[in-house]
């Protein structure tokens, strides 16, 4: 769901910077005490998301739509490194690749990268005891589509696009871009967990 320049309002594009630019701030400070063992992983995580997001589709008004990613970061290593890796991810596709505004940065950031981080994060751990996939799926799908409300909204309080039309293009394309985002986040969740499972099962001992 990538805004392109244009869309946003100064107001919109100077709200969402700070909002973003403090998050992104604040996620910096609380990895910087984190182990740094987990810094390669999460260039893999953050290579891996750049290429799931390069397949996208036209919404409308210049927006595109595709998987996110930021859940599943968040679930694996938490939502302040789900955020540094959206935002390092976003910004390199904005700056190279002009995939999104400079202007709408912040609000890309937002929408992909912090309501993902932490919204789908404390759902998924809201949600864990109905079983961790299950509530992976579900707060993936709840990710994206929250993320494209959010985005309806900044671009219908600019007044670039008509806002109920807008909002219900954006509903249908990223509810069913959601169920696939749900399936791989509850999927790659389950492959996590078994691979955890059998590290931790002693030698010559069965599962049950």
């Amino acid at each position: 769901m990538h805004i392109p320049d244009g869309l946003l309002s100064t107001p919109a594009v100077v709200t969402t910077y700070l909002i973003s630019g403090s998050a992104v701030y604040l996620a910096a400070k609380k990895m910087e005490k984190e182990d740094e063992e987990k810094i390669p992983l999460l260039g893999l995580a953050a290579a891996a998301i750049f290429v799931a997001q390069m397949v996208n589709f036209p919404v409308m008004a210049g927006v595109s739509g595709h998987l996110l990613g930021a859940t599943l970061i968040a679930i694996l290593f938490g939502p302040y490194a789900s955020v540094l890796v959206m935002s390092s991810v976003l910004i390199i596709q904005t700056l190279l690749f002009g995939d999104g505004g400079i202007t709408a940065l912040g609000a890309n950031i937002l929408n992909m990268g912090i309501i993902g981080a932490f919204v789908g994060y404390y759902l998924y751990k809201k949600l864990e005891r109905l079983g961790k996939v299950l509530a992976a799926g579900i707060a993936g799908w709840v990710s994206v589509v929250l993320g494209a409300v959010l985005a309806s909204i900044e671009v219908g309080l600019s007044g670039t696009a008509p806002f109920l039309p807008f909002l219900k293009l954006m509903l249908i394309y990223h509810s069913a871009v959601g169920v696939i985002e749900g399936v791989l986040t509850g999927a790659l969740v389950m492959l996590m967990q078994g691979q955890k499972e059998e590290k931790e099962t002693p030698v010559g001992v069965k599962r049950s």
